[in-house]
Formats: structure tokens, C-alpha cells, sequence
């Protein structure tokens, strides 16, 4: 009989396949043998459920995560995510603001990384703390101030990548940012950010679909990015009717075709928005016609400020099929006290919504938790091979 350790490589990568990405790092960290595998590994994780990337632990600073597959949270220590708000995620990598108001775009398992140029909103590098800006009270009609954690939360709306920085570096970032979310593009060779011109309206959601980016404004209106000459958004598609006014909109690709997903709210106590419902739509730009959808089969769907996710539920346990899963909204006007609570899954079965993850009521000052496709690269991850054994051991420590 073969012992585990003298197991060859043919066989051992063969059984990495069938693991789930916490196991891949728990594997890695068994023996001499299985690390070297680990780090050669050719086999990406078995299919898996996104994360949820939540706050940073006051005390350790460590980033917290909940993996919806195991309903597990693990605590990782992520030293380029200290202080920082994540903004977006996308390809596996995640977008976060500092307080500076300067941006990173980071592999969170690998922490390959990226610095980006200062956002637009503050391109002179200025410490938000100084920033103290009057506005009117959502409760009692008088002034308060923004915090700088508020301040950080509001810069960038959504953020996306075109590709997976890892497979191509010819990647575009696209970000919504500042009051209007206007859309601007960031290219690894570009010492800033380009403004893409358009119409004088607030913006909801962006998408990069068969190779071009999509925006979807709060006049339920399409438009395409052409970036040549000058960068600018051209309207397509068809008029997009809707039976009310969404609380908001999402773009995503899913699986080769463009949906476009209603969410409607309704209030209760202190005016805070909670989700009734969702309606799902194709906007088919050859034909020029809608297409309304009852049901995505098997599917999931991951909304919040990630590019919106699909998986097949049918091979993944823990994840109800036709189904959308939803994060609350940054936006929602909620004070410190109530926090922001409003995560939920919706049934399109039968247009039920029950909970996922019920453990927290997030304060405002956090923001949206966001979804993340674990997306371990396959270079090498340190130049120090004792780190992946003990990256290991930090995801089982912080398993609460």
C-alpha cells in the first residue's frame, strides 16, 4: 500500500479537482509533497459558491468572508486590505479604497496587486478625514456631517474588470464613481482615469458583455461604450418599459446573454428600503426586442456591487436554484442604530425571499458586504513557501 505522502503527482491533482478552494489550501499544507502540488496544481477548484467579503475585525484587522457552501466564516490576514473599503469585485479580484481615497485592485488569496490612480472626485490625494461637508439630514431636516467612512462608500459605485488580469494584461477596469456614477476606464498603461462622456443622468449598473461595456442609466435607458475616438455612450437596444420604478437596476452576462434585473423595494420603519421582488429581463439587441424571463432554471444569480455572478445550483450543494442572491444596497437610509439588514434570497419559483445569512445586521459605515468568486492564480504564489501553510492555518483559525 502507498502511503498519502509518496501518492504521485498524477494522482494528487486528480484529487484536487474535486476540492472546494478552502480544502485547496488546507491540502497544500499536509505534507512537503502535497504543498509542491498545491503550488503546480493544473486543476482549478471544483465549482463553488461565491464568497461574501464582509467588514475588517477591529481588533486582529483581519478581513472577515463567509463561504456560503460550508456556511463558515474565515478570518484571513490581508495586510493591503487594512483600512480600506472594498468597492467591487470582479474575475476573483476585489476593488478597495483607502482613506487617502486611493484604489488597489487585489487577488485577495494570492494578494497579487495592483495600485490604481486616484479617483476622479479627489485626484489631488486628499485625506478624507479633513473633508467635512453639510448636508441635509435624512431624519431630522438639519445638517450633519459625512464621515470619512461615509465619504468612502460614496466615491466608487460599482467597479469591473473586462478580463481576468491573471489570464490577460490587456484588462480594462470600468468604474461608476461620484454622485452621478458616471463610468470611467482605467488601463495598466494609463496614469489615470478616462472620463466617458454621456448624458447629464445618474447611472445604475455596468456590464462588459461580449467584449463591450454596457450601462444601464436611472432612465432605463442602454447604452454602449465606444471608446474611439473619444471616449463616449452611445444608446442601443430597445426602450425598456417598466411596470414602476425599480429601486435598482443590474446588468449582467449570463451565460451569453444580456439580463437586465429589476429590484423593487418597499419602506418600513425609518424609511429604511426592503426587498419585495425582482424582475428579469433580455434586452436582445439584434432582434431590437425585450424578452421577459420567468425562471433561470437551475441557476443562481449573485447581485450587490460585484459583476453580477451566476452558478449552476444543480451540481452545488447549499444553493437553492432559480434563485437570486442579493446584498443590501449602499444607498439604503438607515442610521447606525438599525444598521443595514436588508440581504435576503428570492425564489422565482415562487416569489418567496427568505435569508442566507441572518448572523449580523451590518452597520452603514461598512457598506454593501460583497460577493466574490474565489479565484486562486496559478503563479507562484511567495517567494516564500512557508506562507501558504500558513495562510492555511489563518482560514482555519478564523473559522468561527
Amino acid at each position: 500500500m502507498v502511503s498519502w505522502s509518496d501518492m504521485t503527482n498524477d494522482v494528487l491533482q486528480h484529487i484536487t479537482s474535486f476540492l472546494p478552494f478552502p480544502d485547496h489550501y488546507r491540502f497544500g499544507a499536509v505534507c512537503k509533497n502535497w504543498r509542491l502540488v498545491f503550488k503546480q496544481r493544473r486543476c482549478p477548484p471544483a465549482p463553488q459558491l461565491p464568497w461574501l467579503v464582509l467588514e475588517e475585525e477591529s481588533q486582529t484587522k483581519k478581513r472577515k468572508f463567509y463561504s456560503l457552501s460550508d456556511a463558515k466564516h474565515y478570518s484571513i490576514e490581508i495586510p493591503e486590505l487594512h483600512g480600506r473599503y472594498i468597492c467591487g469585485s470582479s474575475h476573483g479580484w476585489l476593488f478597495a479604497v483607502d482613506i487617502k481615497i486611493t484604489g488597489i485592485l487585489i487577488n485577495p488569496f494570492t494578494r497579487e496587486c495592483y495600485e490604481l490612480p486616484p479617483f476622479l472626485a479627489f485626484s489631488n490625494n486628499v485625506d478624507v478625514t479633513t473633508l467635512i461637508e453639510k448636508v441635509p439630514s435624512d431624519y431630522t431636516g438639519g445638517p450633519r456631517d459625512y464621515t470619512f467612512e461615509e465619504m468612502q462608500v460614496g466615491i466608487v459605485c460599482k467597479a469591473i474588470l473586462s478580463h481576468d488580469p491573471k489570464e490577460r494584461s490587456d484588462f480594462t477596469a470600468m468604474i461608476l464613481f461620484g454622485q452621478m456614477n458616471s463610468p470611467a476606464f482605467w488601463r495598466l498603461s494609463d496614469s489615470s482615469w478616462t472620463v466617458v462622456d454621456g448624458p447629464n443622468c445618474r447611472m445604475e449598473d455596468v456590464v462588459c458583455f461580449k467584449g463591450n461595456f454596457y450601462v444601464i442609466s436611472v432612465m432605463n435607458k442602454l447604452y454602449v461604450v465606444d471608446f474611439e475616438p473619444i471616449p463616449k455612450l452611445i444608446e442601443v437596444g430597445p426602450p425598456i418599459g417598466k411596470e414602476g420604478r425599480p429601486y435598482q437596476t443590474y446588468l449582467m452576462d449570463f451565460d451569453g446573454y444580456m439580463l437586465l434585473i429589476e429590484r423593487f423595494c418597499r419602506y418600513v420603519e425609518h424609511e429604511v428600503p426592503v426587498t419585495v421582488r425582482f424582475n428579469v429581463i433580455e434586452p436582445n439587441l439584434e432582434e431590437d426586442r425585450l424578452y421577459e424571463w420567468f425562471g433561470i432554471d437551475d441557476c443562481a444569480v449573485f447581485l450587490g456591487r460585484n459583476s453580477s455572478i451566476f452558478v449552476d445550483s444543480s451540481h452545488l450543494q447549499m444553493c437553492k436554484k432559480n434563485s437570486i442572491y442579493f446584498t443590501h444596497l449602499t444607498e439604503s437610509y438607515c442610521g447606525d442604530e438599525f444598521g443595514c439588514y436588508d440581504l435576503g434570497v428570492f425564489n422565482m419559483t415562487d416569489e418567496t425571499i427568505s435569508t442566507f445569512y441572518s448572523a449580523e445586521v451590518f452597520p452603514r459605515r461598512v457598506g454593501s458586504p460583497v460577493w466574490l468568486t474565489p479565484n486562486p492564480s496559478k503563479r507562484k504564489l511567495s517567494k516564500d513557501p512557508t506562507w501558504l501553510l500558513l495562510h492555511s492555518c489563518l482560514i482555519e483559525i478564523g473559522n468561527k
